[in-house]
C-alpha cells in the first residue's frame, strides 16, 4: 500500500497467513473512515462561521465586483491573514455560484475531514516503512487523530469560516509528501524522483500564503530537501525556483499594492510583539480543562517504545560511523555526508514535525496567543500530533502469548491506546472555559459559545442570521433612514446609533455611509459595498492600524482608535449638536491637525491614492518602513510627535 514493497508490516518472515493481512488492512481502513466521519460529523454539529470569517467574505464579494482584493473600496488594505484562503474562496464562489456562506462551509468540512485522511495515511505509510519486516500482525489503529477531533476547538474552528481548516490540510499534505519522499519503494531504490521533490518544494513554498508563520514549517521541509543526498545543483536549483516563485511573486505584488510586507491584520495586533505572560495564560487555557497532557503523555509513551524496539540504522536509512569512516574517511566530509543521508529518513521527518509543533506554539505563546479559545494553537497540537496520528500494535502470535516480552509490551501498548480512547470521549463533551463561561477573566471568550448566544441561533452561518447580534437591525435601518450618508457611531442603546451628518452641499446621490465599529465581518456582510465599514482596531481601518499597542489591553483587541479621529477623517460635521456629546469639538479640531503629518499623509496616500506604476514602485522601496510607522492615539500627543501647530481652542 502508498508504494511499499512486498515486505509490508505485518508480514512474517516466513510469510504472513493472508487471514493476518486482512485483517490489518481491514482495521486500519476502519479507523481511517471512523476517524474521518468523527471529524466530519463533530465539525457539522458544530458548524457556523464567526464574525471574523465573514471578514474575509467581504474581500471576496470586493473580487467578484470587480473592485480588487480590497475590503472598502478604493482603499488597499489585505484585511485577511491568510491569502491562499481568500483567493480559493474567491474562486470556488465564482465558479458555483452558491451563496458565498455555504461555500465556505462546504470548503471547510472538506479540508478538515481531508486533514484527517492525510495525517493517517502519511503516519501509517511511516510505520510500514519502521517496521517492514516485523513478524506478527501489527494493527495501526487511529490515536493522535482521536485526541485533535476530541479537544472542541478543533471542531469549533473546523467550519468557522476562518482558515483554520487550510492550515491543518496544508500541514497534513506536507506530512505525507515527507513522508512519502523519505521512504521511497523499492523501485525507486534509494532515490526520490525529481517530480515528487519538486512538487514537495511547491506544496512547502505556498506555506507563507496559507498563514504567514507557516513560514517555519515551509523554511524547514525545504531545507531538508535541499540538504539531502543525492541532488544534483540542478535540481536543487529547480527546486527553489518552483519553491519561491508563487509566493516572492506574491511578496513583491503585496508590496507595490498594499504597501506592507505581510497582510494588515499582522499590523493591528502588533504580531512581532511580546506577551509571553498572556501566552502562557492562553496555553493553560487550552490544556488545563481538557487534561490534554495525558494523552499527549500516553501517545508519547507509545511512540518511544515504537522508537526504541525498532532501533535499526539500516532500516531507517542512516549510515553508521564505520561505514563513512571506511567509505570516506573520518573527516567532515564524511559527517557532512552522513548528515545529509539521515535527512531523508523518516525519523528526520518526524522531527522536522515535532520541531515545527514546537516553535509554533512558541511563536504564538510569544504574541500572547488570541483572544478565541484554543484557535491559534490547533495547528501546533495538530503538528505534535502526527507522528502518531496512528500507532502500531502489534498483536502476539498464539504460541508467543504468555508471561513474557512480547505479551506484556503489547498489552501495554494497547491499554495506553485504551487510555487515550477513553480520555477521548470524555474530553469531547468538556466544557473547555472556566466554569461554563462564555468570557473569561484573561479575555479569551468561546467565540462559537459567544455568538451562538448573542444571536440566539445555534448555527450561525449566514451574514444575516448576525441581524439577531445586537446593534445589526438598528445599524441596518439607520443606514436606510439616512440617505444623504454620515457617519454611523454605536450608541449605548443596542437599538440606536449615532449618525454624524455630512456637511452641506450634500452631493447628488448622499455623501455615503460610514460604520465605525468593532465586529466587522457581519458588519461588513450585511450592508451594500458601498458603504465604507471601519473599525478600532485596525484590521480594515490602516489609521487605527498604526496606532500604539496598549500594554495591558485585551489580546487581539489592544488598539482603540478614538472616534474622535473617524469624525476627522471622514470629513463630517465636526461640531454639537451634530456630534454626539460624549465627542469633544477640540479633540476632532487637533485630530484633524494630525492628520496633516506629512509621514502620516504618506502614509495614508501608499494605501488610498491612485495606484499609480511610481506609487507601486515607492510602496515597494517602503513597505517595511511603513509597516513600522506608529501615531500616538491622542490627538494632541500626536501633534506634538509631528511637530505641528497646536489648533485653537473652540471653547
Amino acid at each position: 500500500m502508498d508504494g511499499v514493497d512486498d515486505s509490508v508490516v505485518g508480514r512474517p518472515v516466513t510469510g504472513r497467513p493472508a487471514r493476518s493481512g486482512r485483517l490489518a488492512a481491514g482495521v486500519f481502513a476502519g479507523g481511517v473512515v471512523i476517524s474521518a466521519l468523527l471529524m466530519f460529523l463533530g465539525a457539522w454539529e458544530r458548524r457556523w462561521i464567526a464574525d471574523d470569517g465573514l471578514i474575509v467574505l467581504r474581500t471576496v464579494r470586493n473580487l467578484m465586483a470587480g473592485n480588487g482584493p480590497v475590503f472598502n473600496i478604493g482603499e488597499r488594505v489585505e484585511a485577511n491573514t491568510s491569502t491562499l484562503w481568500t483567493y480559493i474562496v474567491y474562486a470556488v464562489g465564482e465558479l458555483s455560484g452558491i451563496r458565498l456562506e455555504y461555500v465556505v462551509l462546504t470548503i471547510a468540512l472538506m479540508l478538515s475531514t481531508g486533514a484527517i485522511v492525510l495525517a493517517m495515511l502519511a503516519a501509517a505509510r511511516m510505520y510500514r516503512w519502521r517496521l517492514r519486516g516485523t513478524t506478527g500482525t501489527v494493527l495501526l489503529l487511529p490515536a493522535g487523530v482521536l485526541v485533535y477531533i476530541a479537544v472542541p476547538p478543533a471542531r469549533d474552528f473546523a467550519t468557522s469560516g476562518l482558515e483554520t481548516c487550510l492550515v491543518i490540510c496544508w500541514i497534513a499534505l506536507l506530512w505525507l509528501l515527507l513522508v512519502r519522499w523519505a521512504t521511497p519503494d523499492s523501485k525507486q531504490e534509494n532515490l526520490p524522483g525529481t517530480a515528487q521533490i519538486l512538487v514537495t518544494a511547491f506544496v512547502a513554498g505556498l506555506g507563507p500564503l496559507v498563514r504567514p508563520e507557516l513560514a517555519i514549517l515551509a523554511a524547514g521541509a525545504l531545507a531538508m530537501l535541499f540538504l539531502a543526498q543525492g541532488l544534483t545543483w540542478r535540481v536543487r536549483v529547480a527546486m527553489v525556483a518552483v519553491a519561491g516563485l508563487v509566493p516572492v511573486a506574491y511578496q513583491i505584488w503585496r508590496m507595490g499594492y498594499y504597501a506592507l510586507p505581510y497582510p494588515n491584520t499582522a499590523v493591528s495586533k502588533d504580531a512581532g510583539g511580546a506577551k509571553w505572560s498572556q501566552g502562557f495564560e492562553y496555553l493553560g487555557n487550552l490544556v488545563s480543562p481538557y487534561l490534554l497532557w495525558l494523552p499527549v503523555l500516553f501517545l508519547a509513551v507509545v511512540a518511544a517504545v515504537v522508537l526504541w524496539t525498532t532501533r535499526t540504522p539500516a532500516r531507517d536509512g542512516a549510515v553508521s560511523p564505520e561505514a563513512v569512516s571506511t567509505e570516506s574517511g573520518t573527516d567532515l566530509r564524511a559527517w557532512a555526508l552522513r548528515g545529509q543521508r539521515a535527512l531523508r529518513t523518516p525519523t528526520a521527518v518526524v522531527f522536522f514535525a515535532l520541531g515545527a509543533g514546537l516553535l509554533l506554539m512558541l511563536y504564538s505563546m510569544r504574541v500572547g496567543g488570541d483572544f478565541m479559545h484554543g484557535r491559534v494553537l490547533l495547528p501546533p497540537l495538530f503538528c505534535l500530533l502526527l507522528p502518531v496520528a496512528v500507532v502500531p500494535l502489534r498483536v502476539p502470535a498464539r504460541s508467543e502469548i504468555g508471561n513474557n516480552k512480547a505479551t506484556r509490551m503489547a498489552g501495554g501498548m494497547a491499554l495506553l491506546w485504551i487510555g487515550t480512547v477513553i480520555w477521548a470521549f470524555f474530553a469531547s463533551n468538556t466544557t473547555g472555559m472556566p466554569e461554563g463561561a462564555v468570557v473569561g477573566r484573561s479575555g479569551i471568550v468561546d467565540e462559537r459559545a459567544f455568538y451562538v448566544l448573542n444571536t440566539g441561533h445555534q448555527h450561525p452561518i449566514l451574514a444575516t442570521d448576525y441581524l439577531d447580534y445586537p446593534r445589526m437591525r438598528a445599524m441596518v435601518e439607520a443606514i436606510a433612514n439616512t440617505p444623504d450618508g454620515g457617519l454611523l457611531l454605536s450608541s449605548p442603546s443596542y437599538d440606536v446609533w449615532d449618525v454624524v451628518p455630512p456637511p452641506l452641499p450634500i452631493p447628488p446621490g448622499g455623501a455615503g455611509h460610514t460604520v465605525y465599529f468593532l465586529n466587522l465581518g457581519m458588519t461588513s456582510m450585511n450592508v451594500g459595498l458601498d458603504v465604507r465599514v471601519i473599525d478600532q482596531m485596525g484590521l480594515a481601518y490602516p489609521l487605527a492600524a498604526h496606532t500604539e499597542r496598549l500594554e495591558d489591553g485585551r489580546i487581539g483587541h489592544d488598539k482603540i482608535l478614538y472616534p474622535d479621529w473617524v469624525v476627522a477623517d471622514s470629513g463630517m460635521v465636526d461640531v454639537h449638536p451634530w456630534m454626539p456629546a460624549y465627542l469633544d469639538e477640540d479633540w476632532v479640531a487637533m485630530a484633524q491637525v494630525a492628520l496633516t503629518c506629512p509621514e502620516t499623509q504618506e502614509l495614508l496616500a501608499s494605501s488610498s491614492a491612485e495606484l499609480t506604476w511610481p506609487l507601486f514602485k515607492r510602496n515597494l522601496r517602503n513597505a517595511f518602513e511603513y509597516s513600522g510607522y506608529r501615531i500616538e492615539r491622542v490627538p494632541k500627543y500626536e501633534i506634538a510627535r509631528c511637530d505641528l501647530e497646536m489648533p485653537a481652542p473652540r471653547g
